[in-house]
């Protein structure tokens, strides 16, 4: 069984959960499918076809087919339509026809074996396309000669970029965000909390900084195999200034820039103001950059193109923001980043310990814009990454 479509290939929004199941006996489990204790109604329950509707109001569809049926299944209902409608091109081409049910040679429909998504792939001349690249948008291209991506995972990360404490709007001590974070395996944090500008999210005043400096710094000296940097995410003003001071800043390991406020400029002013940040020396990582919300505050106007530009010539990160309602960098941005040279920060924006995992979904969309480790500082070490911010711009 294997959850398919949207989910399985990481889109940032969802319209319901397709799940996929090879089995020799589809009534018993269309039966067990539709009495789940987490299903609110049931809107069809058929033989080989049951959906029902969830307790979080999310519709949940599961479709049965034999374990021949299974990796063709797999691969059609994982999606993309694009990707799908390109892959069967692609196998007409080659004198075969494909669908959900198999692979035919179209001389006789006789059926080509595949026992798996990588033997279909295989058939039609193509390394394995992982599930969040099937956009055609390369993938298949890369693929045919041997030049795809090896994509970023979890286990890649050594550290968390982003994140508040009861410092500002978050709701843990600095302390706790530390522990719970190496207790997932990570090996350094950088605390940002909000600077005074952000008044909403009680943004800290300098002398609110310097005093949680002395506090990370009492807090290294007590921590084992694990280090805390200090930064903060510093607003980026409407004329594109910063919220702090440089002689401020420079006391920081890092130091993330955002927009908070005045979304409604033109593309034009929107453009100059980060640009203009992000020729700081004491910016290393643009955050959230569009601004966005989804399904509910689209991106303000912003030329892209131009803000990736001055990344590169200024040696500055860009964050995928992990946060499920940001999701910003959206991943269409990614390759274009990584073929500029700009390193990307993946950052859970996280206001508490248990939403450090959000981290997971930015790793997701991180795979969906062809990123590897080397092009994510999250997987440096935390002296790998002082030397990275330090070289040059610093």
């Amino acid at each position: 069984a294997e959850v398919c479509g949207s989910v399985r290939g990481r889109r940032e929004i969802i319209a319901d959960i397709d799940v996929l199941v090879a089995t020799d006996d589809p009534a018993a489990v269309m039966e067990r499918f539709v009495s789940l204790p987490e299903a609110s109604s049931v809107v069809q329950h058929g033989e080989t076809k049951s959906e029902i509707i969830l307790e979080s109001g999310l519709q949940c569809d599961l479709r049965a087919v034999t374990k021949e049926q299974y990796p063709f299944a797999l691969h059609y209902f994982t999606g993309s339509k694009e990707h799908n409608v390109a892959m069967r091109a692609l196998a007409r081409k080659a004198g075969m026809k494909l669908n959900e049910y198999g692979l035919f040679k179209t001389d006789g429909d006789e059926r080509v074996p595949c026992g798996s998504e990588e033997e279909i792939f295989r058939a039609l001349g193509l390394d394995y396309i992982e599930p969040e690249l099937r956009e055609n948008m390369g993938e298949m291209e890369a693929a045919a000669r041997g030049g795809l991506p090896r994509l970023l995972e979890m286990g890649d990360l050594r550290g968390i970029v982003h994140m508040h404490s009861t410092y500002t709007d978050g709701r843990a001590a600095i302390e706790d965000m530390a522990r719970a974070a190496k207790k997932l395996g990570f090996y350094w944090i950088a605390m940002t909390d909000h600077s005074q500008a952000v008044s909403i999210a009680g943004g800290m005043k300098p002398d609110d900084l310097l005093r949680q400096i002395d506090e990370i710094d009492e807090l290294n000296s007590r921590l084992d195999g694990f280090r805390v940097l200090k930064g903060v995410e510093v607003d980026i003003m409407q004329d594109g200034s910063l919220d702090f001071e440089n002689s401020l800043l420079s006391k920081l390991d890092l130091v993330i820039a955002a927009v908070h406020s005045r979304f409604g400029m033109s593309e034009k002013e929107m453009t100059g103001r980060i640009v203009r940040a992000l020729s700081s020396p004491h910016v290393d990582v643009l955050a959230h950059p569009t601004g966005r919300l989804l399904l509910s505050r689209e991106p303000y106007a912003l030329d892209m193109n131009a803000v990736i530009e001055a990344a590169a010539k200024n040696g500055k990160a860009i964050e995928i923001n992990a946060h499920p309602q940001r999701l910003d960098l959206d991943w269409r941005w990614c390759k274009a980043a990584k073929e500029a040279g700009v390193k990307i920060a993946i950052s859970p924006d996280a206001h508490s310990p248990e939403s450090l995992s959000d981290i997971a979904y930015g790793v997701g969309i991180a795979r969906k814009g062809w990123l590897e480790k080397g092009d994510v500082i999250n997987c440096l070490e935390a002296g790998e990454l002082l030397s990275f911010l330090s070289g040059g711009k610093r």
